[in-house]
């Protein structure tokens, strides 16, 4: 084992970790004042929901040994066989430091979809629908790409969580909107974010935050780390530019909320291909992904879907351009264990991450769609009219975030 290898995964760790009370920032600012602790609840309680049934059940689940190439067995439930020593397959750090790290992903992951639902979900379908879709779809999800499951043996290229963090939410949070439908008024009164600084916040936390979720993929502080350092912050720049000059041309003004959905947009999109792509593949990369995004955001908008924060067109379609320009601009060059994509004489990886990316659109939509339901029965999804005018703060937790 090496120690500065496990001292780096160990850091990467906690910026992951912060990651999520910085999109509870990103996304507290950009509803409205009565919904704004709500919000943040939607984040940070699952710091300690996600923790718990990720120690018991889920890391097992994730990567323990393949079962038919779906799912991971029992073995390290209870973190049993967890410890000190190496796991197989990295034997540079710490099985623990490694299971904490994947900890901080499976967070995260569930807290993006809360900005399709937000200012209108019941507290309690909210638990139970996200403790049921880490165990149902994240975990297998995450077998399937980084746990040996049948994406790894196809050889679909996913280094930080394009499909297992960004398109999962994405397709699920699709869901979530359509299900739950729109927020009263919504397409007949303005909602106005209540405080942008603190999304401008929020965003400089997850920039921040994301060089470990990306560069502490390596599992190494090595060069295929800063490599991916770089890759992410020049996509996360180029991104943050290009979408507010498309916006500046649409609208006519550059706008902050722009600048920051912008620059998201770019980390989700190089999300994927970090460790996979040179620089300048990557300021591409951030170049079409702002725009593209900022095109996504405005597409609810025609086919009417109330999608509060954005999380389909930031996160899903950004995930989803991530996965399949990384079978156009990954090359071996960088990271010896992935694959030359089209632009480097392999088109057949193209097509690898095509159907990675169909498969993981149809399993979370439809999953999710099918838990929504179940929840729905079991102890309601949505709150009443007479609440969602009061506000989450109150309704759901006898609280109100601001005294004025």
């Amino acid at each position: 084992m090496n120690a500065a290898d496990t001292a780096f995964v160990l850091i990467s760790a906690a910026l992951v970790m912060l990651m999520t009370p910085g999109l509870a920032l990103f996304y507290g600012g950009m509803v409205r004042g009565k919904n704004i602790l709500g919000t943040l609840m939607h984040s940070n309680i699952l710091l300690g929901t996600v923790s718990i049934l990720w120690a018991l059940v889920g890391y097992s689940l994730a990567f323990g040994g393949d079962i038919g190439g779906l799912i991971g067995n029992l073995d390290f439930m209870f973190l049993r066989g967890v410890g000190a020593a190496a796991k197989e397959g990295v034997d540079n750090i710490p099985h623990l430091a490694f299971m904490i790290f994947q900890c901080m992903f499976a967070v995260i992951t569930p807290a993006l979809i809360t900005g399709a639902f937000a200012e209108r979900i019941k507290f309690s379908g909210f638990l139970l629908f996200t403790c049921l879709w880490l165990i149902l779809v994240y975990c297998p999800m995450a077998h399937w790409v980084w746990g040996g499951g049948w994406m790894a043996k196809l050889g679909a290229l996913d280094f930080a969580g394009g499909a297992v963090v960004h398109m999962s939410s994405g397709a699920s949070a699709l869901a979530a909107a359509l299900y739950l439908g729109r927020r009263r008024g919504h397409g007949k009164q303005a909602f106005i974010p209540h405080n942008l600084p603190l999304t401008i916040l929020g965003a400089g936390i997850l920039w921040f935050g994301w060089f470990g979720f990306n560069a502490g993929s390596a599992l190494a502080a090595n060069g295929l780390a800063a490599s991916a350092f770089v890759t992410t912050h020049l996509a996360a720049a180029a991104a943050a530019v290009s979408w507010i000059v498309v916006e500046w041309f649409h609208r006519g003004k550059p706008t902050t909320l722009g600048m920051a959905s912008g620059a998201v947009a770019g980390l989700v999109a190089i999300t994927p291909a970090a460790g996979f792509v040179e620089p300048m593949p990557a300021i591409l990369m951030g170049l079409i992904a702002g725009a593209l995004c900022y095109g996504g955001v405005l597409m609810k908008g025609v086919f009417k879907y109330d999608d509060s924060l954005d999380v389909v067109g930031i996160h899903g379609l950004g995930g989803t351009f991530g996965a399949l320009a990384t079978g156009l601009f990954a090359t071996k060059t960088v990271n010896e264990l992935g694959a030359d994509g089209l632009f480097y004489g392999n088109p057949g990886q193209l097509w690898i991450q095509f159907v990675s990316v169909v498969a993981t659109w149809a399993f979370c939509f439809v999953m999710s769609l099918i838990l929504f339901k179940v929840v729905d029965v079991m102890v309601g999804i949505r709150v009443s009219q007479e609440d969602e005018d009061k506000g989450l703060d109150v309704s759901q937790h006898s609280e109100v975030g601001y005294q004025l």
